[in-house]
């Protein structure tokens, strides 16, 4: 190549999980591999969503164009589903399909921010959101990490981020990487925040399907007025267990949408229609399935909790939920990335360095639990006891 490209894109660090994935030919070969990297869940869509879909492509519309926004029966089984578990008062004309959370969140900050705007991001911060913004000339305010909360956000430290050039706050809840979850409580203080410095709080909440309890992520979607200064962000690739079908959606006022819909006619036209017709399979007839694997994720990071506080580990499980854990490593004044080569080279274990969700998280690591079964749980704990410091 001979020409230029951006400076922006130079800037940006390459994939992490395909980063990761490439130490995997130096893995230790007397060891079967434990996939802690990348959060998809293992187990496949039940087989009456895929029959269903194997008669929806019979129909020569599935090959088709929808409507940019998405089919409105779609949407309406989308918003018949946030009835359910968010009390939310929304229609059909709030909502954008999209090719999964990713695409929803290039959406969000198109529509929010020009380049040199600036948008307040907690650390840890999920990977691609940063990525992201650097991409676009937005600049990425991060709040800072503090271990002590398991990095909750703090009211008072991102108010005092806010200044005139900043159009979001940008919070992952459950946190991705840390599976921590922000109280309703707090989100209502943060909605309050945004709206007093009139600045859009944008939530990518694509594992509200996984809080324990299967309790209501917060009450934003109840207030009427919800739209005016929140902008949601959605993947049912994690819910159904679609991750291939690139199932996202972004939820906010009519009017932000409408201007959404410009950049979604020149980035992706809709998202496609058979991935349409999975989702509204998905809130018409997968409730019960879906806690189910909320059950099962629980159960899978209860086990994983109590086999990492025995004794003789020189790892700190600082934070975790049902997705993921944020481990500290023992290692004083080593990087996370020479930390989860080793333990993929000594030990068998891939997973993500900390360094990846933001600066200066050097010292810790990111389990993703989507691909472990219970009973390899104790195995994969004895590894990390067994790494040698």
């Amino acid at each position: 190549m001979k020409f230029p490209v951006s400076p922006l894109i130079c800037g940006v660090h390459p994939p992490p999980i395909s980063e990761v994935k490439g130490w995997l030919a130096a893995a230790n070969p007397q060891l079967p591999l434990i996939d802690l990297c990348q959060a998809i869940p293992d187990y496949p869509p039940p087989r009456e969503l895929t029959d269903h879909l194997a008669q929806v492509m019979l129909d020569p519309l599935t090959s088709r164009y929808s409507i940019d926004e998405g089919l409105p029966e779609v949407r309406e089984a989308v918003c018949s589903g946030y009835r359910r578990l968010y009390g939310a008062r929304i229609n059909p004309d709030q909502l954008c399909l999209t090719i999964g959370a990713s695409q929803a969140l290039w959406l969000a900050m198109v529509t929010l921010c020009r380049a040199g705007d600036e948008v307040i991001v907690q650390l840890p911060a999920y990977f691609d959101h940063p990525m992201a913004l650097a991409v676009l000339g937005i600049r990425c305010v991060f709040a800072p990490f503090d271990e002590a909360t398991g990095g909750l956000p703090d009211l008072a430290a991102i108010s005092r981020l806010i200044t005139a050039k900043t159009r979001a706050i940008l919070l992952v809840t459950p946190s991705n990487p840390t599976g921590a979850v922000i109280p309703p409580d707090t989100i209502r203080e943060l909605y309050r925040l945004a709206a007093s410095r009139n600045v859009a709080l944008v939530l990518d909440e694509t594992y509200n399907s996984f809080i324990t309890g299967g309790v209501r992520p917060h009450d934003l979607f109840e207030d009427p007025s919800w739209s005016d200064h929140f902008v949601h962000i959605a993947s049912f690739g994690k819910t159904f267990a679609l991750t291939g079908y690139r199932a996202g959606m972004l939820a906010a006022s009519e009017q932000f949408i409408q201007h959404a819909l410009k950049a979604q006619d020149t980035m992706a036209v809709c998202q496609p229609r058979v991935t349409q017709h999975a989702v509204k399979y998905g809130f018409d007839n997968l409730v019960e399935w879906v806690a189910r694997n909320r059950v099962m994720m629980e159960r899978r990071h209860e086990v994983f909790r109590a086999e990492f506080a025995k004794g003789d580990n020189a790892f700190t499980l600082v934070a975790s939920g049902p997705f993921f854990g944020w481990v500290r490593h023992p290692l004083e004044g080593v990087t996370g990335r020479q930390v989860a080569k080793r333990l993929v080279e000594e030990m068998g274990i891939l997973l993500l360095p900390g360094e990846v969700f933001g600066p200066g998280l050097e010292r810790y690591l990111r389990l993703a639990f989507g691909n472990i079964r219970e009973e390899t749980i104790p195995e994969a704990v004895q590894r990390f006891r067994d790494f040698r410091i």
